[in-house]
């Protein structure tokens, strides 16, 4: 028996192109996670926790707590090199943190009417220099993906597509144009190394084409097959029920493929949108 859902994520739209059925399991199931998804498990949730503290101090900082306060929560090997490549900042186009990027707002999250959806996003930092909006994304990964992957990713379709549909309130009330929006992810281990996607209106079409008709066929509900990629299945926690295997895939690979939902307990009055 399914159950109603009334929001999309970028990661319940990546759950839902990379495999439907994932999709129905995870998001109208809603089934506990029979499988683990990687090896070694244990690694891999330790390196999933500080990824979200180095998150939370990064959000601290930019809020305006001091850098020294901050840093002395940094109490892995993990986050303490984290931690001193966010101070510097050389990939984010040689800025140092808070300088020169403008209005910041951290941990902001946005949200639209999507068909019978709402779709929502939170946002590690926007920063708003004049007319222009940078969106800045920071990665924990192992390895530093190809910017080719990161640029079909639904997260770099959905935030920048939700920022110029629902980020007029951050521009005097005026929607940015998608030339004005820019999405920068910014990775831990490779600091000097960022990934950059600009925006354009054709790219903005497309994608609100495509979340419309994506959000269409998922209120339709008509089917939730299995991918045809069987390489995926080793990084779901679902396989058991599909019969793709038992045996997780590697952390480092299986961080490119699976990301953890975002939990949003939201107050939507509270949080940028557009009128119905």
């Amino acid at each position: 028996m399914t159950e109603p859902l009334n929001t999309l994520s970028q990661s319940s739209l990546q759950d839902y192109q990379d495999c439907p059925r994932r999709f129905e399991l995870r998001y109208l199931q809603r089934l506990a996670y029979p499988a683990i998804e990687t090896e070694p498990a244990l690694e891999n949730e330790k390196h999933q926790r500080e990824g979200e503290y180095f998150h939370r101090l990064a959000q601290q900082h930019l809020i305006g707590i001091p850098a020294e306060q901050v840093g002395r929560l940094a109490n892995t090997e993990n986050l303490r090199r984290w931690w001193s490549n966010f101070l510097d900042l050389r990939g984010l186009a040689q800025r140092p943190a808070g300088k020169d990027l403008g209005s910041l707002y951290p941990e902001i999250t946005l949200s639209a009417p999507l068909g019978k959806f709402r779709l929502v996003a939170k946002y590690d930092l926007i920063a708003i220099d004049r007319d222009r909006a940078t969106i800045f994304d920071w990665k924990t990964y192992r390895r530093r993906p190809k910017n080719e992957w990161l640029h079909v990713r639904w997260q770099t379709r959905v935030y920048r597509a939700l920022l110029a549909q629902a980020g007029a309130h951050l521009n005097g009330g005026k929607s940015f144009a998608p030339e004005q929006i820019e999405m920068i992810y910014w990775f831990a281990d490779f600091p000097a190394d960022p990934a950059s996607f600009p925006y354009k209106a054709d790219q903005f079409k497309r994608d609100w084409d495509a979340l419309t008709r994506i959000a269409g066929e998922m209120a339709a509900g008509l089917s939730y097959p299995k991918t045809d990629e069987v390489s995926k299945c080793s990084y779901c926690p679902y396989r058991s029920y599909c019969n793709r295997g038992v045996r997780a895939g590697d952390a480092a690979d299986a961080e490119l493929e699976t990301e953890a939902e975002e939990l949003f307990d939201v107050n939507f009055e509270q949080i940028g949108e557009i009128a119905f």
